[in-house]
């Protein structure tokens, strides 16, 4: 069985999370992060343990990858840079194409096993729903920079399956829909969950971008750290790609007014509604998102259990807390 696991993005929002379970579990983690977005206290709760080890350092810097990985059995890869709503499309690049590639490179020397986070937004425009692990990809134009962090990751999702079958990595690729809860980024880098919560809880105007018509299908983090782990336990999982998602769906619109809700109760909210226009460049959004979690069930015997409405309580709470000042960060 394997004890031994390093978690690139370990001072991220799922990396900690996921960084936590494993020392609960029994597992020495460790952790590695640039810290760019990550925070060391989110890690507050294992700093320090005797079965994790915190590593300043970033991905792209392959001789200090080589070194963790030849301590571990596997890596955990979720560093990587998100959709760059407002620039940084070409950081976004590089960070997410020079990371799995590095991870993949030292995985064929070292022979450890590679859990690859992707996501949801590979699937892009295509109309046909829910989206299956053997859903088309349908990208928008190169013009548009936000399609730059979907490429990122298809990209990286070919190079798992190329180093798979040319050097047999043993590999699993993981597309996370929509993660939530505490500890989540507090700026777009988090959702619009995010955005919304502190909007709400400063009584200022939600932004919703476009019509917010536009739908997602939101997971809270806990369901994404137990399918995550059992995709590490599970032999069956190697070579194959799997969604890890709440089938629950709802327009933007209806997310924000639910946060307002539960904040401000029956106050009517304060909507903004931004178009698209307005951002950087051209920008283009993808209409209805959800997941076929079949095959997680199939093979990992998982299914999300929390409902958007269980979720949202401890999320507002936390952040409730942090906006306070008790340790907040808005990187």
């Amino acid at each position: 069985m394997m004890k031994n696991i390093l978690v690139t993005g370990a001072a991220g929002f799922i990396g900690s999370h996921l960084s936590e379970m494993f020392v609960q579990k029994g597992y020495k983690v460790i952790g590695l992060d640039n810290l760019s977005y990550g925070t060391l206290q989110n890690l507050s709760s294992i700093l320090g343990h005797s079965q994790f080890e915190f590593v300043q350092g970033d991905v792209r810097d392959f001789k200090l990858l080589l070194e963790l990985s030849s301590r571990v059995d596997a890596v955990v890869h979720l560093a990587a840079y998100k959709i760059p709503r407002y620039g940084n499309a070409l950081e976004t690049l590089d960070v997410n194409v020079k990371g799995i590639e590095n991870v993949l490179k030292v995985s064929q020397k070292v022979r450890c096993r590679v859990i690859f986070a992707s996501t949801s937004d590979v699937y892009g425009k295509n109309p046909n729903l829910p989206y299956s692990e053997s859903s088309d990809f349908c990208m928008g134009s190169p013009e548009i920079q936000r399609w730059s962090y979907a490429i990122s990751k298809i990209l990286g999702e070919h190079l798992c399956f190329i180093y798979s079958k040319e050097h047999d990595v043993r590999m699993t690729i993981l597309r996370y829909f929509g993660s939530y809860g505490p500890r989540q980024n507090l700026t777009w880098w988090g959702g619009p969950q995010s955005i919304f919560i502190d909007c709400a809880l400063k009584k200022k105007a939600m932004p919703i971008h476009g019509d917010g018509l536009q739908t997602r299908s939101f997971t809270y983090i806990q369901d994404t750290i137990e399918g995550t782990l059992r995709v590490l336990e599970r032999e069956e999982a190697i070579g194959k790609v799997i969604n890890i998602g709440n089938i629950e769906e709802m327009t933007i619109l209806e997310l924000g007014k639910k946060i307002w809700k539960y904040v401000r109760g029956s106050v009517a909210p304060l909507i903004e509604f931004v178009p698209y226009r307005q951002f950087p460049g051209r920008y283009e959004d993808v209409r209805r998102r959800i997941p076929d979690v079949h095959l997680a069930k199939e093979i990992l015997g998982f299914t999300p259990k929390t409902s958007i409405d269980e979720g949202l309580i401890p999320t507002i709470k936390w952040q409730k807390s942090v906006t306070k000042g008790e340790g907040r960060d808005d990187r």
